[in-house]
Protein backbone atom coordinates (compact mmCIF):
# COMPACT_ATOMS: atom_id res chain seq x y z
CA UNK A 1 0.00 0.00 0.00
CA UNK A 2 1.12 3.13 -0.97
CA UNK A 3 2.52 5.73 1.67
CA UNK A 4 0.31 8.30 2.29
CA UNK A 5 1.22 11.78 0.99
CA UNK A 6 3.24 13.36 3.93
CA UNK A 7 3.91 17.00 1.91
CA UNK A 8 2.97 19.94 4.13
CA UNK A 9 0.94 22.13 2.74
CA UNK A 10 2.34 25.55 1.23
CA UNK A 11 2.86 27.63 3.48
CA UNK A 12 0.76 31.21 4.17
CA UNK A 13 3.39 33.00 2.75
CA UNK A 14 4.39 30.91 -0.27
CA UNK A 15 0.48 31.33 -0.77
CA UNK A 16 0.40 34.71 -0.89
CA UNK A 17 3.77 35.13 -3.11
CA UNK A 18 2.24 32.70 -6.03
CA UNK A 19 -1.16 35.44 -5.35
CA UNK A 20 1.03 38.41 -5.37
CA UNK A 21 3.13 37.48 -8.63
CA UNK A 22 0.17 36.22 -10.43
CA UNK A 23 -2.30 39.67 -9.43
CA UNK A 24 -0.71 42.26 -8.23
CA UNK A 25 0.20 43.34 -4.24
CA UNK A 26 -3.17 44.61 -3.47
CA UNK A 27 -5.63 43.29 -0.54
CA UNK A 28 -8.89 44.87 -0.87
CA UNK A 29 -10.93 45.95 2.47
CA UNK A 30 -14.45 44.30 2.87
CA UNK A 31 -15.17 47.01 5.44
CA UNK A 32 -19.32 47.09 5.58
CA UNK A 33 -20.15 50.74 7.27
CA UNK A 34 -23.17 51.94 7.72
CA UNK A 35 -22.48 54.94 5.17
CA UNK A 36 -21.31 52.56 2.67
CA UNK A 37 -24.20 50.53 3.11
CA UNK A 38 -26.55 53.14 2.64
CA UNK A 39 -24.63 54.79 -0.44
CA UNK A 40 -25.02 51.04 -1.70
CA UNK A 41 -28.43 50.82 -0.96
CA UNK A 42 -28.66 48.23 1.52
CA UNK A 43 -30.20 47.73 4.66
CA UNK A 44 -27.68 48.51 7.60
CA UNK A 45 -28.37 45.10 8.83
CA UNK A 46 -27.15 40.90 8.15
CA UNK A 47 -29.28 41.29 5.44
CA UNK A 48 -27.37 44.14 4.17
CA UNK A 49 -24.24 42.97 5.51
CA UNK A 50 -24.01 40.03 3.44
CA UNK A 51 -25.46 41.47 -0.11
CA UNK A 52 -22.30 43.96 0.65
CA UNK A 53 -19.92 40.95 1.30
CA UNK A 54 -20.49 38.56 -1.21
CA UNK A 55 -21.18 41.02 -3.59
CA UNK A 56 -17.14 42.42 -3.02
CA UNK A 57 -15.83 38.61 -3.59
CA UNK A 58 -17.74 38.27 -6.84
CA UNK A 59 -16.80 41.11 -8.13
CA UNK A 60 -12.77 41.56 -7.24
CA UNK A 61 -12.19 38.06 -5.94
CA UNK A 62 -10.07 36.93 -8.85
CA UNK A 63 -8.05 40.60 -8.93
CA UNK A 64 -6.72 41.51 -5.83
CA UNK A 65 -3.99 39.05 -3.98
CA UNK A 66 -6.05 38.84 -0.67
CA UNK A 67 -9.25 40.01 0.90
CA UNK A 68 -9.41 41.37 4.12
CA UNK A 69 -12.61 41.68 6.01
CA UNK A 70 -12.86 43.92 9.18
CA UNK A 71 -14.09 41.81 11.92
CA UNK A 72 -15.60 45.06 13.93
CA UNK A 73 -18.10 45.92 11.64
CA UNK A 74 -19.51 42.10 11.69
CA UNK A 75 -19.21 42.14 15.31
CA UNK A 76 -21.43 45.28 15.66
CA UNK A 77 -24.60 43.09 14.35
CA UNK A 78 -24.43 40.26 17.10
CA UNK A 79 -24.46 36.88 16.11
CA UNK A 80 -26.21 37.64 12.81
CA UNK A 81 -23.03 39.62 11.64
CA UNK A 82 -20.87 36.90 13.15
CA UNK A 83 -22.70 34.09 10.76
CA UNK A 84 -22.46 36.55 7.71
CA UNK A 85 -18.47 37.10 8.43
CA UNK A 86 -18.28 32.91 8.34
CA UNK A 87 -20.50 32.44 4.87
CA UNK A 88 -18.07 35.29 3.75
CA UNK A 89 -15.01 33.19 4.58
CA UNK A 90 -16.07 29.56 3.45
CA UNK A 91 -17.03 31.61 0.30
CA UNK A 92 -13.69 33.23 -0.27
CA UNK A 93 -11.78 29.91 0.74
CA UNK A 94 -14.34 27.89 -2.08
CA UNK A 95 -13.34 30.27 -4.57
CA UNK A 96 -9.37 30.02 -3.65
CA UNK A 97 -9.47 33.81 -2.49
CA UNK A 98 -7.10 34.50 0.25
CA UNK A 99 -8.53 35.66 3.54
CA UNK A 100 -7.08 38.00 5.92
CA UNK A 101 -9.71 39.06 9.03
CA UNK A 102 -8.88 42.09 10.61
CA UNK A 103 -9.48 40.99 14.36
CA UNK A 104 -6.47 42.48 15.93
CA UNK A 105 -6.43 39.94 18.79
CA UNK A 106 -4.07 39.97 21.49
CA UNK A 107 -4.45 38.50 24.91
CA UNK A 108 -2.29 36.00 27.36
CA UNK A 109 -2.32 32.61 27.67
CA UNK A 110 -5.60 30.43 27.38
CA UNK A 111 -7.35 33.45 25.98
CA UNK A 112 -4.92 33.86 23.38
CA UNK A 113 -5.17 30.46 22.97
CA UNK A 114 -8.65 30.69 22.54
CA UNK A 115 -8.78 33.53 19.56
CA UNK A 116 -5.88 31.54 17.88
CA UNK A 117 -8.65 28.58 17.94
CA UNK A 118 -11.36 30.68 16.50
CA UNK A 119 -9.10 32.25 13.25
CA UNK A 120 -6.52 29.66 12.72
CA UNK A 121 -7.56 26.11 13.41
CA UNK A 122 -8.52 23.71 11.11
CA UNK A 123 -12.38 23.33 10.78
CA UNK A 124 -13.18 26.45 13.02
CA UNK A 125 -16.19 28.47 11.33
CA UNK A 126 -14.32 31.39 11.57
CA UNK A 127 -10.96 30.13 10.49
CA UNK A 128 -9.19 32.46 7.43
CA UNK A 129 -6.17 32.16 6.14
CA UNK A 130 -4.55 35.30 8.36
CA UNK A 131 -5.59 36.96 11.13
CA UNK A 132 -4.07 40.41 12.41
CA UNK A 133 -2.62 40.54 15.94
CA UNK A 134 -2.03 43.14 18.49
CA UNK A 135 1.09 42.52 20.33
CA UNK A 136 0.89 45.29 23.11
CA UNK A 137 0.41 42.26 26.24
CA UNK A 138 4.32 41.14 24.64
CA UNK A 139 5.33 39.98 21.48
CA UNK A 140 5.71 36.56 23.60
CA UNK A 141 1.79 36.51 24.37
CA UNK A 142 1.25 36.13 20.85
CA UNK A 143 2.97 32.63 20.61
CA UNK A 144 -0.30 30.24 20.84
CA UNK A 145 -1.58 32.19 17.89
CA UNK A 146 1.79 31.91 16.33
CA UNK A 147 2.36 28.11 16.81
CA UNK A 148 -0.93 27.40 15.30
CA UNK A 149 -0.99 29.79 12.00
CA UNK A 150 2.67 27.55 11.43
CA UNK A 151 0.85 24.32 12.30
CA UNK A 152 -1.88 24.82 10.04
CA UNK A 153 -0.47 26.63 6.97
CA UNK A 154 -2.03 29.72 8.13
CA UNK A 155 -0.34 33.34 8.50
CA UNK A 156 -0.77 36.42 10.99
CA UNK A 157 0.11 39.79 10.66
CA UNK A 158 1.00 41.68 13.68
CA UNK A 159 0.43 45.71 14.52
CA UNK A 160 4.40 46.91 13.71
CA UNK A 161 4.32 50.97 12.80
CA UNK A 162 0.60 52.06 12.84
CA UNK A 163 -0.38 55.50 10.71
CA UNK A 164 -2.38 56.70 13.34
CA UNK A 165 -1.07 59.58 15.95
CA UNK A 166 -1.90 57.71 19.03
CA UNK A 167 0.25 55.23 17.44
CA UNK A 168 3.48 56.80 18.23
CA UNK A 169 3.35 57.01 22.14
CA UNK A 170 3.78 53.41 22.24
CA UNK A 171 5.60 52.29 18.76
CA UNK A 172 8.06 55.04 18.81
CA UNK A 173 8.98 54.62 22.50
CA UNK A 174 12.66 54.00 22.41
CA UNK A 175 13.84 55.70 19.40
CA UNK A 176 16.44 53.51 17.15
CA UNK A 177 15.70 50.95 19.80
CA UNK A 178 11.85 51.75 19.73
CA UNK A 179 9.08 49.15 20.58
CA UNK A 180 8.25 48.77 16.34
CA UNK A 181 11.69 47.33 15.99
CA UNK A 182 11.13 44.99 18.70
CA UNK A 183 8.12 44.00 17.12
CA UNK A 184 10.01 44.17 14.01
CA UNK A 185 13.05 41.75 15.42
CA UNK A 186 10.90 38.96 16.76
CA UNK A 187 8.66 38.59 13.79
CA UNK A 188 12.26 38.18 11.68
CA UNK A 189 13.40 35.66 14.38
CA UNK A 190 9.92 33.56 14.02
CA UNK A 191 10.47 33.76 9.93
CA UNK A 192 13.90 32.72 10.22
CA UNK A 193 12.98 29.87 12.28
CA UNK A 194 10.87 28.32 9.93
CA UNK A 195 13.26 27.30 7.62
CA UNK A 196 11.66 28.22 4.69
CA UNK A 197 14.93 29.03 2.32
CA UNK A 198 14.32 31.72 -0.16
CA UNK A 199 10.54 31.59 0.39
CA UNK A 200 8.56 34.34 2.01
CA UNK A 201 7.36 33.78 5.89
CA UNK A 202 4.36 33.75 7.52
CA UNK A 203 4.61 36.05 10.28
CA UNK A 204 3.60 39.32 8.70
CA UNK A 205 3.87 42.75 10.30
CA UNK A 206 1.09 45.63 9.46
CA UNK A 207 2.84 48.68 8.72
CA UNK A 208 0.90 52.07 7.37
CA UNK A 209 1.37 53.13 3.58
CA UNK A 210 1.96 56.38 5.04
CA UNK A 211 4.58 56.01 7.65
CA UNK A 212 7.45 57.97 6.08
CA UNK A 213 10.59 56.50 5.16
CA UNK A 214 12.61 58.92 7.73
CA UNK A 215 10.18 57.62 10.24
CA UNK A 216 11.05 53.66 9.61
CA UNK A 217 14.66 54.88 9.96
CA UNK A 218 14.33 56.77 12.95
CA UNK A 219 13.14 53.91 14.59
CA UNK A 220 15.51 51.30 13.62
CA UNK A 221 12.91 49.20 11.31
CA UNK A 222 14.85 47.00 8.85
CA UNK A 223 11.73 45.54 7.08
CA UNK A 224 13.44 43.38 5.04
CA UNK A 225 15.13 41.68 7.07
CA UNK A 226 11.68 40.34 8.78
CA UNK A 227 11.26 38.36 5.20
CA UNK A 228 7.69 38.54 5.76
CA UNK A 229 4.37 39.81 4.30
CA UNK A 230 4.22 43.74 5.31
CA UNK A 231 0.47 44.66 5.23
CA UNK A 232 0.29 48.58 3.86
CA UNK A 233 -2.96 49.82 4.74
CA UNK A 234 -3.73 53.19 3.58
CA UNK A 235 -3.63 53.45 0.15
CA UNK A 236 -6.31 55.37 -1.37
CA UNK A 237 -9.05 56.82 0.70
CA UNK A 238 -5.75 57.71 3.11
CA UNK A 239 -3.66 59.41 0.81
CA UNK A 240 -0.55 57.26 0.00
CA UNK A 241 0.10 56.36 -3.23
CA UNK A 242 1.97 53.07 -5.27
CA UNK A 243 5.12 55.73 -5.93
CA UNK A 244 4.60 56.55 -1.89
CA UNK A 245 5.04 52.98 -0.54
CA UNK A 246 8.13 52.62 -2.95
CA UNK A 247 9.62 55.65 -1.78
CA UNK A 248 9.23 54.61 2.01
CA UNK A 249 9.70 50.57 1.90
CA UNK A 250 12.60 50.53 -0.08
CA UNK A 251 14.37 47.21 -0.20
CA UNK A 252 11.34 44.99 1.31
CA UNK A 253 8.79 46.80 -1.33
CA UNK A 254 8.51 43.68 -2.99
CA UNK A 255 6.98 42.15 0.21
CA UNK A 256 4.52 44.63 0.57
CA UNK A 257 0.54 44.28 0.52
CA UNK A 258 -0.98 47.19 -0.34
CA UNK A 259 -4.72 47.88 1.32
CA UNK A 260 -6.90 49.81 -0.27
CA UNK A 261 -10.70 49.70 1.21
CA UNK A 262 -12.86 52.77 0.69
CA UNK A 263 -11.63 54.04 -2.58
CA UNK A 264 -12.58 50.66 -4.45
CA UNK A 265 -15.99 49.96 -2.37
CA UNK A 266 -17.51 53.63 -2.86
CA UNK A 267 -17.54 52.30 -6.49
CA UNK A 268 -20.17 49.65 -5.95
CA UNK A 269 -22.77 48.01 -5.68
CA UNK A 270 -22.15 47.70 -9.35
CA UNK A 271 -19.86 44.93 -9.69
CA UNK A 272 -18.04 46.02 -13.49
CA UNK A 273 -17.63 49.76 -11.38
CA UNK A 274 -16.14 47.35 -8.55
CA UNK A 275 -13.08 45.57 -10.74
CA UNK A 276 -12.59 49.32 -13.09
CA UNK A 277 -11.84 50.55 -9.37
CA UNK A 278 -9.61 48.16 -8.87
CA UNK A 279 -8.19 47.92 -12.27
CA UNK A 280 -7.05 51.45 -11.66
CA UNK A 281 -5.74 50.82 -7.66
CA UNK A 282 -3.76 47.60 -9.63
CA UNK A 283 -2.35 50.69 -11.84
CA UNK A 284 -1.70 52.75 -9.91
CA UNK A 285 0.86 50.19 -7.51
CA UNK A 286 3.14 49.65 -10.98
CA UNK A 287 5.43 51.90 -9.10
CA UNK A 288 7.22 48.87 -7.36
CA UNK A 289 4.66 46.16 -8.85
CA UNK A 290 6.72 46.28 -12.38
Amino acid sequence: MPEPDARPLPSFGQRLRTAMAARGPLCVGIDPHPSLLSAWGLNDDAGGLERFSLTVLDAVGEQAAALKPQVALYERHGSAGMAVLEKLLAASAEAGVLSIADAKRGDIGSTMAAYADAWLRDGSPLAADAVTLSPYLGYGSLRPALDLAAATGRGVFVLALTSNPEGASVQHVGGAESVARRIAEAAAADNAGAGLAGELGSVGLVVGATVRAEVMERLGLDLAAVNGPLLAPGLGAQGATGADIAAAFGTAVGNVLATSSRDILKAGPDTAALRAATERTLAGLAAFSG
